[in-house]
């Protein structure tokens, strides 16, 4: 039994919740992956049986038809499945940092209508905040919703929509500063409003189009996207939580949790270039031996699967605190950065295990290493991260005088 990537403590429940998504990656998603990736073809199957297996509304309350699990479970199946092709676990992810924020964030009504269908998967989410020119300085969004009668009127373009076209229910960060002090921060002047629209490309609905799929060097089969916004008309009812000001907050507490799932992504992608790594490395020969046998490969093995640990470790810590009802902004901070940079540096020893084969793309190493970069930017990049730890070092740390 592999050593690696354990996790200590979890229940009955839990076990056979993983040990029915690795069967399921095993069966249905890594024999398949090369192949859909290289034609850059939605996963429509795989998606349908993980719509079967619950996955879809994994953390959403039984009240609403869903499974009820802490962040931890849902944490451990992303890195089971980004194990067997990242993007599928961006499929995820965006469905369920907007599911996420419905159960925190949403009036009654909206989780009424919205969470019953979103456990199924009958709805699939998809969220914004980045714009052309603005990558993470969200102060800087323009992106505007005005009161346009009893409702609102949306204007503007966003930018790198996870599921943008296979989505039908966004929820997006605009400026709706009409209420707001003159004198109010700018992430105060800031609201969520839930968009449904049809799945597909083009004019989605009135006032609203997804153009086609952004071209990617890796993360394919998932599409990525705009969306642009023209006087699109939205009622009073589309308004997350139904106050306007508080879209900054909900959006970046969906993040904090994001920023769990980017390194369960990143600490499974890692896995699995690791798996690939040891397996080839005992496997090919060079002067008389298997190459695991020479110490300058041994030493590359040793080095990635401390990494893969620490990864693991590091996610599972931050996933345990924010289940525990704390502040994980640091932890998750600390885990995204950390196992995004790991999973980088696994994925390149693993290329270079494999040597020129490594360049081939019939060899699944290949795959990864186009999709390894994502993750140092997906939900923030490094930098960022490394000022959000910062930022809360010096709070806990401030000298007393």
């Amino acid at each position: 039994m592999a050593r690696l990537a354990q996790t200590e403590g979890l229940t009955d429940v839990q076990e056979a919740i993983l040990d029915a998504v690795h069967s399921f990656v095993e069966n249905e998603i890594i024999p398949v992956a090369n192949e859909l990736e290289h034609a850059d073809e939605y996963p429509q199957a795989i998606v349908d049986g993980l719509k079967e297996l619950g996955v879809f509304g994994l953390m959403i309350p039984e009240e609403y038809g869903g499974l009820g699990e802490s962040l931890l479970t849902y944490a451990l199946v992303v890195e089971e499945i980004a194990r067997g092709w990242m993007p599928v676990s961006g499929v995820i992810n965006t469905h369920f940092i907007v599911s996420y924020m419905l159960v925190q964030h949403g009036t009654q009504e909206q989780k009424d209508k919205y969470l019953p269908r979103m456990a199924t998967g009958e709805v699939r989410g998809a969220f914004s905040m980045s714009e052309p020119g603005v990558g993470s300085d969200v102060s800087g969004i323009t992106s505007k919703a005005v009161r346009d009668g009893d409702g609102w009127s949306l204007t503007g373009q966003k930018m790198w929509l996870t599921n943008g076209g296979s989505s039908t229910l966004v929820a997006v960060l605009v400026r709706a500063d009409e209420d707001a002090p003159a004198d109010a921060s700018v992430y105060k002047k800031m609201s969520t409003f839930l968009i449904e629209k049809e799945s597909g490309f083009g004019e989605v609905r009135p006032g609203l189009t997804i153009p086609g799929k952004i071209e990617k060097m890796g993360y394919k089969g998932v599409d990525t996207t705009e969306l642009i916004m023209d006087g699109l008309k939205l009622s009073n009812d589309d308004l997350l939580g139904g106050e306007t000001g508080k879209g900054f907050y909900q959006m970046m507490d969906g993040v904090e949790v994001g920023r769990v799932n980017v390194a369960a992504r990143a600490a499974g992608l890692g896995l699995r270039a690791f798996e690939l790594a040891i397996d080839y490395a005992q496997q090919r020969h060079a002067f008389g031996k298997a190459i695991s046998e020479h110490q300058a490969v041994a030493f590359r093995l040793a080095d990635m699967a401390t990494k893969v640990e620490v990864a693991h470790t590091m996610m599972v810590n931050a996933a345990r605190k924010k289940d525990s009802g704390e502040r994980n902004d640091m932890e998750s901070g600390m885990a995204k950065y950390i196992a995004s940079e790991f999973c980088k540096e696994i994925v390149e020893d693993s290329f270079r295990i494999h040597g020129g084969y490594g360049y081939s793309k019939e060899y699944e190493i290949e795959r990864l290493y186009r999709e390894a970069p994502m993750l140092l930017i997906g939900e923030g990049t490094a930098d960022i991260q490394r000022m959000i730890i910062a930022r809360r070092l010096l709070e806990d740390y401030k000298i007393r005088t």
